[in-house]
């Protein structure tokens, strides 16, 4: 019986550990930047005032959905989204080795001139 527990607390601790591993695809209009939450839906983005969109999504390192008004004072590295109104829709907590994947653009500008490769999520400079 406690050979049963113990290998039930083995693979929940690797079940809780395999989100970690893996590597999340973003879509090749994703940016890099800066994001702090300020007072929900008002946010700061590389600095610059910005709103969330109605519908936004904020996800952690760990790919789980937080709500903004966690997050509040906090300065984060992150990849997002806009809406073509220009609100900040879907938003991604990086984790290291996410945040090493460089170069990523951090403009629309920078995205229209680079190359993207979704399999291997990563951007080349022509």
């Amino acid at each position: 019986m406690f050979r049963c527990a113990l290998l039930a607390v083995f693979g929940l601790s690797l079940a809780a550990a395999a989100p970690a591993q893996t590597s999340r695809p973003f879509p090749a209009n994703a940016l890099r930047g800066t994001l702090m939450v300020v007072q929900p839906p008002e946010v700061q983005l590389n600095g610059q005032a910005a709103r969330l969109s109605p519908g936004s999504r904020i996800r952690g390192a760990d790919n789980m959905v937080y709500l903004s008004g966690a997050l509040v004072g906090h300065k984060l590295l992150v990849h997002y989204t806009l809406e073509p109104s220009g609100l900040v829709h879907d938003v991604w907590i990086l984790t290291p080795e996410e945040a090493a994947r460089k170069p990523w653009p951090a403009t629309p500008d920078e995205a229209r001139r680079w190359q993207f490769s979704p399999a291997a999520q990563t951007w080349t400079k022509p």
